[in-house]
């Protein structure tokens, strides 16, 4: 049984999964349509754009507030985290995660590598859908076979982080110092990333103590899909919208 997955998730009644299938839906109801993906705001494309050579505080200011507030990237750690107790578990999925987000997102820029953003944005928002999913026990009951988690914590990672390269290859920024600033705006997410899952673990560690733990984790798992799927509608709606008829 894989580390995320809790020995009582087995032992859920037929009631229990019903009604996260009714939370997933009603979410997906009643969530609005303007739900996206964060990108690079104006304010940051106008000094991104405005400036040459190795700025390391500001970038990895930048790479700090990214991760702070992108909350595709926070849901799916969220999702990841969720039934990990242990903290050399919680080090060993997160680090994947990171390794898997600093590649994409450095070979990206660097090689000039394109995709369409609203594809690989697409892609994140299934990570979403596929923790939850995993989380509630859907491919062990539903499929009969569990997945790598660590294979596929890694391998969303890659996606992760090409999703936040394509955005920066939209901008007209200056090539000069790139690797430098490249290398701020990472560390910089690292030490967001840090600081969200901190804030993240010390609230799930009083949630785990309540006695409504084992039933909240049923709807919240829900949700946690119904976000996902909403964030792969929008990005399929922008899709459609810029694919020529």
């Amino acid at each position: 049984m894989s580390t995320l997955c809790p020995p009582s998730r087995r032992n859920w009644s037929r009631a229990a999964w019903i009604s996260a299938a009714v939370a997933a839906m009603v979410g997906l109801a009643l969530a609005a349509p303007e739900a996206f993906a964060h990108g690079v705001s104006d304010k940051d494309k106008l000094y991104i754009q405005s400036v040459s050579g190795v700025h390391a505080l500001p970038y990895a200011y930048l790479g700090a507030k990214h991760m702070v507030t992108g909350y595709d990237h926070l849901l799916f750690l969220f999702g990841v985290i969720f039934f990990l107790y242990r903290l050399k578990d919680v080090v060993r999925y997160v680090t994947l995660f990171a390794v898997g987000h600093s590649i994409t997102l450095l070979l990206g820029v660097l090689l000039n590598i394109h995709a369409s953003p609203y594809i690989v944005d697409a892609i994140i928002g299934l990570s979403v859908v596929y923790k939850g999913f995993d989380n509630l026990g859907g491919f062990e009951r539903l499929l009969g076979f569990e997945p790598n988690p660590r294979a596929a914590v890694l391998i969303f990672g890659f996606f992760h982080g090409f999703g936040l390269a394509t955005k920066i290859q939209e901008l007209a920024f200056s090539r000069e110092g790139l690797l430098g600033n490249l290398i701020s705006f990472n560390v910089g997410v690292e030490i967001g990333q840090f600081l969200a899952l901190s804030m993240i673990l010390i609230a799930m560690t009083f949630w785990r103590q309540t006695a409504s733990f084992g039933r909240s984790a049923v709807f919240a798992n829900g949700a946690l899909m119904c976000a996902g799927f909403v964030l792969i509608g929008y990005q399929l709606s922008g899709l459609l919208q810029v694919t020529p008829s």
